[in-house]
This record gives C-alpha cells, structure tokens and sequence, in this order.
C-alpha cells in the first residue's frame, strides 16, 4: 500500500509539511508505505490546454501529455493507493504551485460531457489539507469556506471521496518583532502554535490513518 502526500508550500519545515508529515506517519502506523513531496522542488507548469488528455483514440488519453518535472509524480500518484495534499492559502486561495498541479492532476479525468462524468480508473483515497492565518470564525466572512469547498468537491468527483483539514491562525514567523505585522498579537500567536497546533497534528496523524484503512477496507 502507497500514499503519497504533496506539499504546495515553499516551507519544508513549517505548518503546512509539519501536518503532511504528521498524516503520512499515521498512514505508515497502519502499514504503509509513504513518500512526501515538495512541489517547490520540481520544474513544472500547470495545464497548457492542449487538450491531448481527452483527444478520443489518442495516445495520452486520460492522462496528461506534458512531460516535465512533474509526470513522474503524477505516474506515481496514478499507482498509489492514498493522496493528501497541503497547501497554506494565499490570497483566498492555494498557492499558485498547489493550483498548477492541481490543473495538471485533475483535468485529464473530467470528460466534457453533460455531467463532466470522470474517467479516472478506479477509486483513489484523497486527503485535503489547508493552513490559514486567519481565524476559524472569519472562513466565512472571507469566503474560504466555498473556496474548500470547491477544491474537496471537485477531488471528490474525480476520486471517488475527499478528506478535509483545515489548521487556523497558524503561527508565521518565529520571530513576530523582525517583521511588518502589528496587526496580530504575536505572544497570542505563539500561544496558540503551543496549545493549538499539536492537535491539528494529532488530527492530521488520525487523517493519515483513516485514509490508509479505508483502503485496508
């Protein structure tokens, strides 16, 4: 059994691949086998709109044409038994290295008919994870709640199910006085990273476990 977890962060150390690594390591508790990847490592674009992937006969069928840093991650994840992914949010939204492979990922498995029925084959267990600096109670007001929505409902289409996690308020800096950021209260903050975070990493390690007996199942 595989999952594979990517990470949309340029961080490898942070909130975002904290979790990721978290969720992989209660995929390996029940008997997995887990690779993490940094999508800031790899030399990639996002969809070219080619079309390839839904030309009727053609060699790259359902699968995306472009050959780049990224095919062989999407030749693993087609192998694999669980994805998750995580992602900070930047401007309302994933970062823009999150979106490109999330183009690349997902479109050649929506066909363009009436329902968009997918053609992935077979059923992938999926994962979702968000990290924000804002505040649980201001989703909302922001509209990130639709914006998540979307993201797991469309992975959900194609895969068959989708898992969402979201970590809020999270900690940026290590240090809150050797940067522009009057607006938060950094000792509230830190409070929060000690006394908040470790449960959105506990939530994350329960995550990577149901994904992986989900598949045992």
């Amino acid at each position: 059994m595989k999952v594979i977890a990517v990470n949309g962060s340029p961080r490898k150390t942070w909130n975002t691949a904290t979790l990721l690594e978290h969720a992989l390591a209660g995929a390996a508790g029940s008997g997995a086998e887990t690779e993490l990847v940094h999508l800031y490592d790899l030399d990639f674009k996002g969809c070219i709109s080619c079309f390839a992937c839904k030309k009727i006969g053609g060699k790259n069928y359902g699968r995306c044409a472009v050959n780049d840093g990224l095919t062989p991650i999407l030749k693993k994840i087609s192998e694999a038994d669980a994805l998750i992914l995580g992602t900070p949010v930047y401007f309302g939204a994933e970062t823009g290295e999150m979106r490109s492979f999330l183009e690349r990922l997902m479109f050649p498995f929506l066909t363009y008919t009436p329902d968009y029925a997918p053609i992935f084959p077979g059923k992938l267990q999926t994962g979702l994870i968000y990290t924000m600096n804002i505040a649980e109670k201001d989703l909302a007001t922001y509209n990130y709640d639709k914006i998540f929505a979307a993201s797991q409902g469309t992975l959900s289409r194609i895969f068959g199910n989708c898992e969402l996690l979201l970590s809020t308020d999270t900690y940026q800096f290590s240090d809150y006085s050797k940067y522009l950021s009057t607006g938060f209260d950094a000792e509230a903050k830190k409070k929060r990273r000690e006394e908040i975070f470790p449960l959105d990493c506990k939530h994350a390690f329960e995550l990577g476990a149901r994904l992986t007996a989900a598949v045992s199942g």
